[in-house]
């Protein structure tokens, strides 16, 4: 997914270079626990954007773990689960004050809490989505949201058709109403799921209603304040990258037929 800030005192910008992937890139601040999830002077620690998103991989894994009775995991257990090295599920825990126990491991429900802590989950964050076509159907319908604390407060569309319509349970209000909604409803989470060229009126909506992190799924780069945080997916673009992984196998598979053959190396180089 793509990141995205605004800017300061109210002004706008827009940003679209990819989320950073690296551990020196963009930090987020976020409180640091101790082992036994207290810390009496509970500072901010600067974590990176790409540990972030591995923390709610790690959360992902460690909760089916849970459910299926597991009481402990290792660093190799857990980081071959999540699909990274273990070095580096260390530090990305390390940042959380949790360092395990020699020869145990961590203490799965422990290691869940503190990750739901740094993670803001201690707390519901509740969600409006806008555009109720087949995407935002989909959204307002999965059940799998509200148990993970961020249940679907409200639904908004443009099509006459649909006002007033229950998706999900909720009745879908109209679009110039998403500044009320939000700010009486305590929305802090807003979905954009609506053709491209609406994407940017209804952000400013959200914003007005005082809406402070926004899932934009239209392909535009949004223009926001600096308070304000967006993560933009585009299908297209994911699958534009494994594309870019399918061709590259291709051709290293091709390549290597030929090396294998006996007649021509990778590098075009010949093969005595």
């Amino acid at each position: 997914m793509v990141a995205q800030r605004g800017r300061r005192n109210g002004a706008k910008r827009t940003r679209s270079e990819a989320a950073p992937d690296a551990d020196n890139a963009p930090t987020a601040e976020m409180p640091a626990v101790t082992e036994n999830g207290t810390d009496p002077e509970i500072r901010a620690r600067s974590i990176p954007e790409a540990a972030v998103a591995r923390l709610a991989v790690y959360l992902r894994v460690l909760s089916a773990m849970a459910d299926q009775g597991a009481t402990t995991v290792s660093s190799e257990e857990l980081s071959t689960a999540a699909g990274v090295n273990s070095a580096k599920l260390r530090k990305d825990l390390s940042y959380l004050g949790s360092y395990g126990t020699r020869g145990v491991g961590y203490d799965v429900a422990v290691l869940v809490g503190h990750i739901e802590r740094t993670l803001g989950l201690t707390r519901q964050h509740r969600v409006a989505v806008v555009g109720i076509g087949n995407l935002g159907h989909a959204l307002a319908n999965y059940g799998g949201f509200p148990g993970r604390g961020f249940p679907v407060e409200a639904l908004f569309d443009i099509d006459p058709d649909l006002i007033g319509v229950p998706v999900g349970g909720l009745p879908v209000s109209h679009i110039d109403d998403i500044p009320v909604v939000c700010a009486e409803r305590g929305i802090s989470i807003g979905v954009i799921a609506t053709p491209p060229p609406a994407a940017q009126s209804v952000c400013d909506r959200l914003v007005a209603g005082g809406v402070q992190c926004i899932l934009n799924f239209a392909p535009v780069v949004l223009q926001v304040p600096e308070h304000v945080e967006v993560r933009k997916v585009d299908l297209a673009v994911e699958l534009q990258i494994l594309s870019f992984h399918v061709a590259r196998r291709a051709d290293g598979e091709a390549n290597g037929r030929v090396i294998d053959e006996g007649s021509v190396a990778g590098n075009g180089v010949v093969v005595p």
